[in-house]
């Protein structure tokens, strides 16, 4: 398997690349960077309309990804040797960090399952071995803009995607902390200046100043990552 592959099961191929397939994650995958492939997970459907789902066994609202049907695309797409993280985006998941970006970045690439109605049966998750991801606490109409929202996250950090490795250093998150207030010109706009600390050319007391702003800005908005 050559560059970082992923591989999308859906309802919905139509939606990918969607917004990958522009700015740097679209010239990366122009170049072979990585490279993208839905899947129908239709095509293995049941019966003359192909159904994919039925009633939840118990009762209740909704329809369920049926066990049979989604283990078959997923039987078609990847096989015993394939190594590659096999992820369910899904609200009740772990929460997606950058840690985890950064780890499924240095992989192969991904498998990644959306869900639509109520979910999936669990026994495929249990056995196809699926590793649940949330990317927050809501709810989306299907696991596809989940899906983009994570492979974004991945490719940009693929080597050769970013300009500079440094503009990805010290974005929010990479530390631990929100990333630090950004100015550029005019030097005033409406009546606010940029810092003179930044125009200083000092730059030991230009990181001093950014760091001493993401701990503020982190303590006020994210305290949760303070404790962390």
């Amino acid at each position: 398997m050559s560059g970082f592959r992923a591989d999308v099961l859906t309802l919905f191929p139509d939606m990918f690349p969607g917004a990958l397939g522009l700015s740097l994650a679209g010239e990366a995958l122009k170049q072979g960077t990585w490279s993208l492939h839905a899947h129908d997970i239709r095509d293995h459907g049941l019966g003359k309309h192909r159904a994919v789902d039925d009633t939840p066994a118990g009762g209740g609202a909704g329809m369920v990804i049926r066990a049979d049907v989604l283990a078959a695309s997923l039987d078609s797409v990847v096989d015993a040797q394939d190594r590659r993280p096999r992820l369910l985006m899904s609200p009740r998941g772990k929460p997606l960090t950058q840690e985890m970006v950064r780890h499924f970045a240095a992989g192969e690439g991904v498998v990644i399952i959306c869900g639509r109605f109520e979910g999936v049966d669990e026994r495929v998750i249990e056995g196809r071995n699926l590793q649940e991801v949330s990317i927050g606490d809501y709810i989306l109409s299907g696991g596809e803009p989940a899906a983009l929202v994570l492979l974004d996250a991945i490719v940009r950090l693929l080597p050769g995607v970013m300009g500079k490795t440094e503009s990805g250093e010290d974005e929010s998150f990479e530390n631990g902390l929100l990333e630090y207030p950004h100015y550029t010109r005019p030097r005033e706009w409406e009546g606010q200046a940029i810092p003179d600390i930044l125009l200083s050319g000092d730059h030991k007391k230009i990181a001093e100043w950014r760091r001493a702003e993401s701990g503020k800005l982190t303590k006020e908005r994210r305290p949760d990552l303070v404790k962390k």
